[in-house]
């Protein structure tokens, strides 16, 4: 059963769509959870993965093997595996809590152009946004499953979980030499940022008001995700729990951005995850990407160079 946790983990990860999630057919979909559950054979699995390939709604690039990790070649910058006690069900799917990342020996000239030294830059790990899209979180509750949902358990030991909560991104950041704080420490002293000449957010969709106020008023945030500021939480660490304040539609429908904030970039960009077409773009503060850069961050040189022309 782990073995083939770990291979459906790797197939979303490795498995590249081409017109998007929303295109895999249902029976497709169907076929994968029942394999998981060892209701139908390898055969008939395999069958399903077939037809996607064949019919061009996936791509697939290097897997490697073993007994211990499964392996991810990201072309020309970085080894990136995961354990196999490194996954866990989430919605009844597995998930990694933890992608490991290791530099290719004999890239030295290319490590040169994308890592940085002694860079006055943080990067703010969303880790409430994490909580949020955990089960029983906010998205049961947008999505009519749970009346009661719109308070939630912070995510045990600080874990960036799924690529809403920009767990790859987090992981390539902090190999190339990108100092990181999670959004709980900077909402406990939000005037860290004081000490920053560059702050970089990830998919920091949820924050509280007192965050928010200390990310528009800093002079040079990178916005690296869309719809980042999107949505207002506040923190009770007595119970361990964000609550959802306003934003997503709530507390009416007719709510969109939780702060009102005009330089909000969720629609389009939050959808184009191939970033095809990447460029950041100039806001009164800063700078924001126009795309979802959560599956290119690994493979992608010239953002990377791009990001690192910025914080210098």
């Amino acid at each position: 059963m782990k073995e083939k946790l770990v291979l459906i983990f790797l197939i979303s990860i490795v498995i590249l769509p081409i017109y998007g999630a929303e295109q895999i057919p249902e029976w497709v979909k169907n076929n994968a959870e029942l394999w998981s559950e060892n209701q139908i054979d390898d055969e008939s699995f395999l069958n399903a993965l077939e037809f996607l390939i064949e019919n061009q709604i996936i791509k697939v690039e290097h897997i490697v093997t073993g007994e211990k990790k499964m392996e991810v070649n990201a072309p020309g910058i970085f080894h990136v595996w995961s354990y196999e006690n490194d996954f866990h069900l989430e919605f009844g799917e597995p998930t990694s809590r933890n992608i490991h990342f290791e530099l290719i020996e004999g890239n030295e000239q290319l490590y040169k152009d994308i890592r940085v030294k002694n860079t006055n830059a943080i990067v703010i790990l969303p880790v409430f946004t994490s909580s949020a899209y955990s089960e029983n979180g906010f998205y049961e509750y947008y999505y009519d499953r749970c009346d009661d949902c719109t308070t939630v358990k912070i995510v045990e030991n600080n874990y960036l979980q799924f690529y809403q909560a920009s767990q790859m991104g987090e992981r390539v950041l902090q190999i190339l030499g990108y100092k990181t704080i999670t959004d709980i420490d900077f909402e406990k002293n939000v005037k860290i940022l004081e000490k920053f000449d560059t702050v970089i957010l990830l998919h920091n969709e949820y924050v509280t008001q007192e965050m928010f106020d200390a990310i528009i008023n800093h002079p040079h945030v990178i916005y690296l995700y869309p719809n980042a500021l999107y949505a207002e939480i506040e923190v009770d660490y007595e119970k361990n729990e964000i609550i959802l304040i306003r934003g997503h539609g709530f507390p009416t429908e007719d709510v969109d951005n939780g702060f009102d904030w005009e330089y909000d970039n969720t629609r389009p960009y939050e959808f184009d995850q191939k970033c095809e077409n990447w460029e950041f773009y100039d806001i009164p503060n800063g700078k924001m990407l126009n795309c979802y850069p959560e599956k290119i961050l690994i493979s992608n040189i010239e953002l990377l160079k791009e990001l690192k022309n910025l914080v210098n």
